[in-house]
């Protein structure tokens, strides 16, 4: 069985991470959690360490580019673990398995004629490592970060990728949905339309890269780093778990680097004889008044003091829930104050204190039988088929509305069906059967949410006295209901209120 395998972009060390990176990343640990609950999955992230803007770095901290990288490395890794994170493997591109790789890759496309020696003359952008032709310069600057371009003369290897345009038109129009979201694709297709030129892919005027077989040059950052998805996963020596994982179903990237992605990307695995991706999804930016969020652009939001602040698993909550995957959406800290309180706190947190609460007045904490029918839970029966199609179709929004449905549905029979009522009237047969189904129904929600919430869920699965794994394959879990006799525990709210500075108390 094929594994589902998903990657993010590996990230650019030059700087300190940021929310937009814990966003990516985020998005393939759920994507990730979610296929487990079915089978296999493999997760890869990691670092882009070679290039111009990294040897700059270094030299303005007076450390040698590897020593400003090593140094660098922990602080992503750090992010990926507070934001509860778990991926299969993290790839450096200055790793010798990656390195010895891509010069292979080299040597076997310039013996294929897809890389030659030529001439580059251009504008190039050290701050995102990209060459921009004339025409697409914005007031003479990079229409990226807003920053200067050098104008670049030198001899340089190519890649032929002038060779894949009509391939690649004729795949893109055969494949709607190997680029998402449509806006993307739509901007993709315009740039083949306009034509493309061969791509220059070495260096020569500095020495932190890949070396390029024989030769004096470095091979170009942008043509090293895509590599990554394929050398990570034994492409070159391991053709058996190479085969079990490529193509990757869904490789996730920001919307700014999608021409990399789509465009080259396929062009060289094609010239290699592989397959290309299934899907690759270019999602939209975290804006700050309407700006883009980045490193360059100096309005980074520190993703760490925001994980401390509200809770990771209330910040993935809200990356998700927030907007539409693949459209940008506004960040800050009064929205994540909002949907913690008010989602979290008011809506499933309070569930869970409520029933567990009168489940400890009125059945001193133990689960009662199961009655014969489940009257709320019998209309969400297809809840986590739900949760889980709309999940791996990258609609995340609906998944988490989904479930919202039960938390409203079991909330609101809390307030009409009174079990202080039933309890007070003496009606036994009824506050146990209706304490049954609010266990269970919780217990159903944690499994679901788990991918999203997974330290949360986890928590709240602990409190319902469940001591199986709860990431267990998701059918095996929902198969096996909440048992008669359970004991559960009461503890703190699942998701404290938060008060901004300046709040009303």
């Amino acid at each position: 069985m094929k594994a589902f395998y998903v990657t993010t972009p590996i990230y650019y060390i030059s700087g300190n991470p940021h929310i937009g990176h814990a966003y990516t990343t985020v998005v393939a640990d759920v994507l990730a959690r979610t296929a487990r609950t079915a089978g296999p999955a493999f997760f890869l992230t990691g670092t882009d360490e070679h290039g111009q803007k990294v040897a700059n770095a270094a030299a303005e901290h007076g450390m040698t580019p590897q020593a400003w990288c090593d140094q660098l490395v922990p602080r992503w890794r750090s992010l990926f673990a507070a934001y509860h994170v778990e991926y299969d493997d993290f790839i450096r591109t200055t790793q010798p398995r990656h390195e010895t790789k891509v010069q292979k890759i080299f040597e076997r496309l310039r013996e294929r004629g897809d890389i030659y020696l030529g001439k580059y003359e251009g504008w190039y952008c050290v701050a995102d490592e990209t060459f921009w032709l004339e025409s697409k310069l914005v007031e003479g600057r990079c229409p990226t970060c807003g920053r200067e371009v050098q104008w670049i003369s030198e001899d340089d290897w190519f890649f032929r990728l002038s060779a894949y345009r009509d391939r690649l038109i004729e795949y893109f129009r055969a494949n709607p949905d190997f680029l998402r979201p449509r806006s993307v694709y739509n901007e993709m297709m315009a740039i083949l339309e306009e034509g493309l030129e061969d791509l220059s892919i070495s260096r020569s005027n500095f020495d932190w890269g890949i070396p390029v077989p024989g030769d004096t040059r470095v091979i170009y950052v942008w043509f090293d780093a895509l590599l990554n998805y394929i050398t990570a996963i034994g492409w070159g020596d391991d053709d058996a778990r190479f085969q079990s994982l490529w193509p990757a179903d869904v490789q996730l990237i920001g919307k700014e680097i999608a021409r990399f992605h789509t465009i080259i990307w396929p062009a060289i695995l094609w010239a290699l004889g592989e397959e290309v991706p299934h899907q690759v999804f270019a999602h939209g930016w975290i804006t700050v008044d309407g700006q883009k969020m980045g490193k360059s652009l100096g309005n980074a939001t520190d993703a760490f003091a925001l994980a401390e602040r509200f809770g990771a698993d209330s910040l993935r909550y809200f990356l998700l829930r927030e907007a539409p995957f693949g459209s940008d959406f506004s960040y800050s800290e009064e929205k994540i104050a909002q949907r913690h309180n008010s989602d979290l706190g008011n809506d499933l947190g309070n569930l869970l204190h409520r029933t567990l609460s009168m489940l400890q007045k009125y059945r001193g904490g133990v689960v009662p039988e199961a009655p014969a029918k489940l009257d709320i839970l019998e209309r969400f029966a297809d809840l986590p088929q739900r949760v889980r199609e709309r999940t791996m179709a990258l609609d995340f929004r609906a998944a988490l509305e989904a479930a919202w449905e039960l938390v409203t549905a079991l909330n609101r029979a809390i307030d009409e069906r009174r079990p202080w009522t039933l309890a007070k009237e003496g009606r036994e047969d009824e506050l146990s059967a209706f304490m049954y189904e609010l266990c269970e129904g919780l217990r159903r929600l944690a499994i679901v949410l788990q991918p999203v919430m997974p330290e949360r869920m986890r928590e709240m699965w602990r409190r319902l006295g469940q001591s199986a794994a709860i990431d267990a394959h998701w059918n095996d879990s929902l198969a096996t209901p909440i048992a008669a006799g359970t004991q559960t525990h009461g503890g703190e709210p699942l998701f404290p209120r938060v008060e901004l500075a300046g709040a009303a108390g």
